[in-house]
């Protein structure tokens, strides 16, 4: 195979066992990536704390898996928000209004994942509490 027809992205010529554990590198570079990020291990530090507390606040599988889920999500989003911000410094380091609206945006998306966190927690921790 020429230089020339050998595709832009190897993992797209994987496949079966051989694609999936290449998945899982590539997914564990990405978790590498966001742990760089100050605001994705400070978020990491408070999950460390959270999920186990949510088997203790939540009473049954479906408070659990909320208060657990709340939690993901707002790792989830951070690490999306990370990704943004990293295509918008990839295209220039120069301010720009859209780069500052994409950035804005994906900072907005975190600080509603965060809210919507907080108001699950207090929500559950007020329920668990109102019953001692």
């Amino acid at each position: 195979m020429k230089r020339e027809d050998a595709p832009v992205n190897p993992q797209e010529s994987r496949r079966g066992l051989s694609r999936i554990w290449h998945a899982m590198l590539i997914s564990l570079d990405g978790f590498r990536a966001g742990w760089r990020e100050p605001a994705f291990r400070q978020e990491v530090a408070c999950a460390v704390v959270m999920m186990p507390a949510a088997f203790w606040i939540g009473q049954g599988w479906v408070e659990v898996s909320l208060l657990a889920g709340v939690v993901m999500l707002v790792l989830i989003v951070e690490l999306l928000n990370s990704g943004i911000e990293a295509a918008i410094d990839r295209v220039g380091p120069e301010w720009h209004a859209f780069s500052k609206t994409a950035k804005d945006l994906g900072s907005a998306a975190v600080l509603l994942s965060i809210v919507l966190c907080a108001l699950v927690w207090i929500a559950a921790l007020w329920h668990r509490l109102a019953a001692i």
